[in-house]
């Protein structure tokens, strides 16, 4: 399966793929999108590309262990909605501020960290389920 052509059109649909995730992130709070679908598709490139390259190769790219993303995706989700809380207002209820001259919410924030969880815990499961395939007597 490890042909040459799905080696090599793997790393340009990585970046593909990761840039369409990011995009769909950003924009997925007025429009279809956010955390969710956007760490589905990063998922997918990751998905792909240990398809083509081997598990250790798409481990490689990885800043952290999944599992590690997926708590600092919860934590970050729990941190978008104190800032409410700190302003006499209900957990989770959308705060604005002006960092660096650009307006950033807490929705984006909450967003990001939904987008971390799902993404750290999904390749955790896939990498998993490509180990134990990969060493069947282990099962």
């Amino acid at each position: 399966m490890n042909t040459l052509i799905l080696k090599t059109t793997s790393r340009f649909l990585f970046t593909l793929l990761l840039l369409l995730s990011v995009f769909l992130l950003l924009r997925g709070h007025n429009e279809p999108g956010g955390g969710f679908i956007g760490a589905l598709v990063a998922v997918g490139a990751y998905a792909l590309y240990a398809l083509a390259h081997g598990l250790a190769a798409a481990r490689k790219l990885l800043p952290l262990p999944p599992l590690r993303l997926v708590g600092w995706g919860l934590l970050l989700a729990l941190l978008s909605g104190l800032p409410a809380l700190l302003q006499a207002e209900p957990f989770m209820t959308g705060q604005w501020f002006k960092v660096l001259g650009v307006k950033i919410g807490t929705p984006v924030i909450f967003d990001i960290g939904v987008y971390l969880t799902v993404f750290g815990a999904l390749l955790s499961a896939i990498f998993g389920l490509e180990e134990s395939s990969a060493h069947p007597e282990g099962l």
